[in-house]
């Protein structure tokens, strides 16, 4: 499972975003919109195991065999998401009716001022985030990304936000250096945001049961939040059809404490919770699933390596962060 999301090719390329970006600058939302119906179709037709990933998370949430229509509805949900990025990464967050829910909770951790770690996933939108520039301009928000992969995407909307760009935190970057720019930038007091639902190639993960089987969940980003011990808040960004959003934060941990000698036992526990409440929301928001490949084929991940993984959170802890 690990290595399919990597390897996967971009949908539609470089072209079909760039003319997505332009339509909608220049002819609007409504216009853009029109584009999502051959887009959805070419996902039907043309990309075989997106569409079979479809069916196969379909059929777990919504407890019965997917039809053609539900995967349509599914794919056409994820253009949505794309092409509104391009009028939120463009500052036009006016367009969308957005409800907010748990912000004072996140308020609450930031004023602690030792920064937070919010970990967001592949459900629904992340760009959504973006609200807390306005509700927060008093905190930096740095997100991190791996510029590396879907390079089209990521050049892209890169343009409509360069300061955006500037902020960025590469997660294609070496352990180590990942792990001192997060810890830089919680120490300023910034909210970092990352997803936390696919497990990279060569990192460790752990198996935990979501809809109804095993599906292996990253372990790095919780030994993150337990060598830096700063406050760690959930995200979900659920699109509710035409311009709705739905942003729910909950308060996961106010500062980890997991000491070295109980990370094989404390992480998994942690990693079992996340997963529950990733559940919930895709229960409640189910074509907001945005990972279009088999997220339960077992791999070589286990509970056996999830300490060794992360070189960086490693390096920390010894001097002295854990």
């Amino acid at each position: 499972m690990t290595a399919d999301w990597k390897q996967r090719p971009e949908g539609g390329g470089w072209f079909a975003l760039w003319l997505i970006r332009t339509i909608a600058r220049h002819g609007g939302r409504a216009v853009a919109r029109v584009l999502l119906i051959p887009i959805t179709l070419y996902f039907l037709v043309v990309r075989g195991p997106e569409r079979r990933a479809s069916r196969a998370y379909l059929g777990r949430v919504l407890g019965r065999r997917a039809s053609l229509a539900d995967v349509a509805r599914h794919i056409h949900c994820f253009a949505s998401t794309i092409l509104d990025r391009v009028f939120m990464l463009s500052g036009q967050l006016d367009r969308f009716d957005i409800d907010i829910d748990g912000l004072d909770g996140l308020h609450a951790q930031l004023d602690r001022g030792k920064g937070v770690l919010v970990f967001g996933s592949h459900l629904g939108s992340f760009e959504v985030l973006r609200v807390l520039a306005r509700k927060r301009p008093d905190v930096s928000v740095r997100v991190v990304l791996d510029k590396g992969h879907n390079p089209a995407i990521t050049q892209l909307l890169d343009a409509l936000d360069p300061e955006m760009a500037r902020s960025v935190i590469d997660a294609g970057q070496s352990g180590p250096s990942l792990m001192l720019a997060i810890k830089e930038a919680t120490d300023e007091g910034a909210l970092v945001a990352l997803l936390v639902d696919r497990v990279h190639p060569g990192h460790p993960g752990h198996a935990s049961r979501f809809l109804g089987a095993p599906a292996s969940f990253p372990t790095a980003p919780w030994l993150i939040a337990a060598v830096l011990k700063v406050p760690v808040v959930l995200a979900f960004g659920l699109y509710r059809g035409g311009r709705r959003y739905d942003l729910r934060f909950e308060v996961f941990s106010e500062g980890l404490d997991v000491p070295r000698s109980q990370r094989s036992r404390l992480l998994p526990e942690l990693v079992e919770r996340y997963s529950s409440r990733l559940q919930h929301h895709a229960c409640d928001a189910p074509y907001n699933w945005f990972n279009f490949y088999d997220f339960w084929r077992p791999d070589d991940t286990s509970t056996h390596d999830m300490v060794a993984g992360d070189a960086g959170a490693e390096r920390l802890a010894a001097r002295g962060g854990a």
